[in-house]
C-alpha cells in the first residue's frame, strides 16, 4: 500500500516539476526566437531597402550626368556645326570620354529627319516624325524614354533634347549603352538568388532579369503596390518561393527599380539559430527530465528509508512498552503463581509418601496414582520454568562484568547439548577463531544466549542435520553466527521472532521466551542479534558483541 502511495507521490512530483520547468522554458524560448526573428527580418528588410535607395541614387546620377553633358553639347554647338559628321563625331567622342555609356549620337531636324548620325546602325536620313518619343521631346524639351525596339529592332532607350535657333528647332538624340546601364543596375544583386531590375509604370521589364524574363516582357509585379520612397514587400514567386522585394521609383516616377532577394537564403542564419535553439532546448529538457527523475527518485527512496526507520523505531517503542507491561505483569503473576505451585509441589510429595504405606500398596489403582502424580510434578516444573523466564523479564538484571573467553563459552555450551544432539544424529561444528580477545562481559548471560540459540537450532532440525558455528572479529566487535539446516522460519513470522511468548514450535514444546531473553541480554551488553532465514534451507542467527577490554587487576 505504501509502495503505491510513494509511487503516486513520485509521479505527481515529477509531473508538477516538469510542468513548472517546461512551461517557462518553452515560453521563453518561443519569445526569444520570435523577437530574434522579427529583429532579423527587420534587419534584412533594412539592408535590402538601403541597397535599393543607394542603387536608385546611382542610377539617377547616371542618367543626370548623361543628360547634363548632352545639354552642354547642345548649348555649345549650333545646328550647322553639328550637321557636319566630323564635328558630330568629335562631340560624341568627347561625351564618351567624359562620362561614357553612349552607343550613338544623332542630329534630327524639326521635320523628324536624321540629318547627321554617328553610331553602329544605318539610321541616316531616317524620319522619326511618327515616333512617340519625337513628340515627347517636342512637348517636354528634355526626354528620357522607356526601352523600345525602334528601327533597330533591338531594345534600347534614348536621351533626347530640343534646341531652338532663331527660326528653326532641332533635336540632339543619344542612345544609352544597354550593357553599361544593365551592369550598373545588376551591382545591387546580392547572394546566389538576389536580383535587380527595372520595370516601367505598366510593369514591363526595362532591363534583363538575372533569372528568367527578357526585356520588354510583362512582369508579375504590380508596380502600384510600391509607394513613395523605398517600399519593401514580401511575395511568392511563380515557383512558390517567398521573395522580398524592395522598390524605389526613378526618372520622375516613370521607372521602378526593384531589388529582390530569396527570403529563405537570407534567413539561413536564422534557421541555423532556430536549429541550435531547438537542440539547446531539447538538451535542456532532457537534462531537466533526467535530473527531476533522479532527484525525485532519490528523495522518495530517502523518504521510504526514513519511514521504514520510523516504523522500526515505533515498533521498538511498542516492543519496549510490551516488555515493560510484561515485566510488571510477570512480576505480579509470578509471585501469585509461585505460592500455589509450591503448595501443589508440597502436597504432591506428601501424596507420594502416602503411596508407600501398605494400605495403598495393595490398591489396584496404585500405578495410575503414581502416573498422575508424576504428571502433576512434570507440569509444576514446567510452570516453574515459565515463571522463572517471566521473572527474568521482570528483573532485567544488569550484566555482571568479568573476563569472558567467547571460544570457551561456546565450547562449554556445545558440551551441554552434544549428547542430545548426537542422539538425534545432529552434528555441531564450531569453526573457532583463536585470535578472539578476552572481553569484559557476563559469562552466565552470554552462555544463556548461546544455549538458547543452539537449543532452537537443534529443535529446528529435529533429526539428521548440521549446526555450524563461526566466530570472528570485525574491528571493534566480535561476531558469532549459528547456522542450522532446518526448515527455516516463514517470512511472515520473522518480524515477530524476538517478541516474548511468540514461538514457531508446536504447542507445549516452547514458551516463546528464549529468543526474547537472548535479545534483551545482547542489547543490554551493547550488542545486536540478527536473523537470516529462508524456508526449506535453514536459519542463521548472528550475535555481535562489542570488544570491551577488561580492567587491569
Amino acid at each position: 500500500m505504501k509502495r503505491r502511495l510513494y509511487a503516486n507521490l513520485q509521479r505527481k512530483i515529477i509531473f508538477v516539476t516538469l510542468l513548472v520547468s517546461f512551461i517557462p522554458l518553452i515560453f521563453l524560448s518561443v519569445t526569444i526566437y520570435y523577437q530574434f526573428a522579427q529583429m532579423f527580418k527587420g534587419k534584412i528588410e533594412e539592408q535590402i531597402s538601403y541597397r535599393a535607395r543607394v542603387q536608385s541614387n546611382s542610377i539617377e546620377l547616371f542618367l543626370k550626368e548623361r543628360t547634363a553633358i548632352l545639354l552642354a553639347m547642345a548649348d555649345a554647338c549650333t545646328f550647322d556645326y553639328l550637321s557636319d559628321k566630323n564635328n558630330l563625331e568629335k562631340i560624341f567622342r568627347i561625351m564618351n570620354n567624359r562620362v561614357g555609356g553612349f552607343i550613338d549620337l544623332g542630329l534630327i531636324d524639326n521635320s523628324g529627319r536624321h540629318v547627321a548620325y554617328i553610331g553602329p546602325y544605318n539610321l541616316l536620313n531616317v524620319n522619326y516624325y511618327s515616333e512617340p518619343w519625337f513628340h515627347e521631346v517636342v512637348s517636354k524639351g528634355v526626354y528620357v524614354s522607356d526601352v523600345f525596339m525602334g528601327y533597330r529592332r533591338v531594345p534600347h532607350f534614348i536621351i533626347a533634347l530640343q534646341r531652338q535657333e532663331t527660326n528653326k528647332s532641332w533635336i540632339l538624340r543619344a542612345t544609352i549603352d544597354s550593357d553599361v546601364f544593365e551592369t550598373l543596375v545588376r551591382t545591387a544583386q546580392v547572394g546566389k538568388t538576389g536580383d535587380a531590375f527595372i520595370v516601367n509604370k505598366a510593369g514591363y521589364y526595362q532591363t534583363r532579369m538575372r533569372f528568367g524574363n527578357e526585356i520588354l516582357s510583362k512582369s508579375n509585379l504590380n508596380p502600384t503596390i510600391f509607394g513613395e520612397g523605398t517600399t519593401v514587400q514580401e511575395k511568392m514567386n511563380a515557383e512558390g518561393r517567398k521573395l522580398l522585394y524592395a522598390g524605389r521609383w526613378l526618372k520622375n516616377n516613370n521607372w521602378l527599380l526593384v531589388i529582390s532577394q530569396d527570403a529563405t537564403e537570407e534567413m539561413t542564419r536564422l534557421f541555423k539559430t532556430k536549429q541550435m535553439e531547438i537542440i539547446i532546448v531539447t538538451a535542456g529538457c532532457l537534462l531537466i527530465i533526467f535530473t527531476t527523475i533522479f532527484t525525485t527518485h532519490m528523495t522518495i527512496r530517502r523518504l521510504e528509508n526514513y519511514d521504514r526507520k520510523m516504523n522500526e523505531l515505533n515498533a521498538q517503542l511498542v516492543h519496549s512498552d510490551k516488555l515493560a507491561a510484561l515485566g510488571k505483569m510477570a512480576a505480579g503473576v509470578a509471585h501469585e503463581i509461585n505460592n500455589p505451585l509450591a503448595v501443589i509441589a508440597e502436597k504432591t510429595g506428601w501424596m507420594e509418601d502416602l503411596l508407600t504405606e501398605e494400605e495403598f500398596q495393595n490398591s489396584q489403582n496404585l500405578a495410575e496414582y503414581k502416573k498422575s502424580l508424576h504428571k502433576i510434578e512434570e507440569h509444576v516444573e514446567r510452570a516453574r520454568k515459565v515463571i522463572h523466564g517471566m521473572l527474568g523479564f521482570a528483573r532485567r538484571m544488569e550484566p555482571h562484568l568479568e573476563d569472558v573467553d567467547i571460544n570457551k563459552v561456546i565450547n562449554e555450551t556445545i558440551s551441554f547439548l552434544e549428547s542430545y544432539a548426537r542422539t538425534n544424529n545432529i552434528s555441531i561444528i564450531y569453526d573457532s577463531n583463536p585470535d578472539l580477545p578476552i572481553i569484559a562481559s557476563d559469562h552466565s548471560q552470554i552462555q544463556q544466549v548461546f544455549l538458547n540459540l543452539l537449543t532452537n537450532a537443534v529443535d529446528a532440525i529435529g533429526k539428521d542435520g548440521t549446526i555450524n558455528i563461526n566466530s570472528r572479529r570485525n574491528d571493534s566487535e566480535i561476531s558469532v553466527s549459528v547456522k542450522d539446516n532446518g526448515q527455516g522460519i516463514p517470512k511472515e513470522h520473522q518480524a515477530k521472532i524476538f517478541e516474548p511468548f511468540f514461538t514457531t514450535k508446536k504447542s507445549g514444546k516452547g514458551t516463546g521466551l528464549g529468543l526474547s531473553v537472548s535479545y534483551n541480554i545482547v542489547r543490554n551488553m551493547g550488542g545486536t542479534i540478527t536473523l537470516e532465514s529462508e524456508e526449506g534451507k535453514g536459519t542463521i542467527f548472528t550475535v555481535k558483541l562489542p570488544v570491551v577490554v577488561p580492567e587491569k587487576k
